[in-house]
């Protein structure tokens, strides 16, 4: 089981980018899990609590069901299930407005971080774009998540319009980096997250890398439920 680099507790002190460079990085190639656990609900309230920085989300807010995940920028099976099994789950339950999907970041290293960070500034405020940039960089993850990221993500981020001046600004925003350390750090304190990927279904806990069909195992009773006992989902 891994957990968070202590490392990545401490964003940008000297630059960020500094820090990565200096710092030889473990990325997770082996990291998550492999297969896949539940677990009983968690305290809605605990769950429900936004990322300092604000939750980026698709799907509508009253959605019977809601999915927040917990992912890492440098994990694989994030990755995975990014790229297999997440086009599933949108084109089936959040395009069509049955589901609400929250993507928070639980940085395991430095590099994580950086990736997380640089999504959020890509993206500011807007939810589909940040989704498209994750999509992006997991897809990519073979090219940048090593000891050696940064002219790898610095060509990755051009696609979205940033500036070398706009990385480096990026990467060095202490509010930003200390926004997602904090999503983190709740996650793992108050919501027993250790690992990514992490899922909370309307509350119940599920580690590793779920299929599609396991996803819809836990999802399609839910939505055939009464409204009073599936949902609505809380809003964030």
């Amino acid at each position: 089981m891994s957990t968070p680099d202590s490392s990545a507790a401490q964003p940008n002190r000297r630059g960020l980018i500094i820090a990565i460079i200096a710092v030889v990085v473990l990325v997770l190639a082996g990291g998550g899990y492999y297969g896949y656990q539940t677990y009983a609900a968690s305290k809605p309230g605990d769950i429900n609590t936004p990322s300092p920085l604000g939750d980026m989300a698709l799907g509508p807010a009253d959605a019977r069901v809601k999915i927040i995940e917990y992912a890492s920028m440098t994990c694989p099976h994030c990755a995975a299930f990014t790229k297999e099994t997440f086009p599933k789950l949108k084109a089936t339950y959040i395009d069509s407005g049955k589901m609400r999907y929250v993507f928070r970041e639980y940085p395991l290293d430095q590099v994580a971080l950086l990736g997380a960070q640089l999504a959020r500034c890509i993206a500011k405020d807007d939810a589909p774009k940040f989704f498209k940039v994750i999509e992006v960089l997991f897809a990519s993850q073979d090219e940048w998540a090593s000891n050696t990221p940064i002219e790898p993500l610095k060509r990755i981020t051009r696609q979205f319009g940033m500036s070398d001046q706009d990385f480096e600004a990026c990467a060095n925003n202490e509010s930003i980096g200390k926004g997602i350390i904090a999503t983190r750090d709740y996650a793992y304190d108050r919501l027993k997250v250790n690992a990514t990927p992490t899922f909370f279904i309307n509350g119940q806990k599920i580690e590793g890398e779920a299929s599609f069909e396991e996803f819809a195992k836990v999802i399609d009773p839910l939505l055939a439920q009464p409204a009073a006992a599936g949902g609505p989902a809380q809003k964030p």
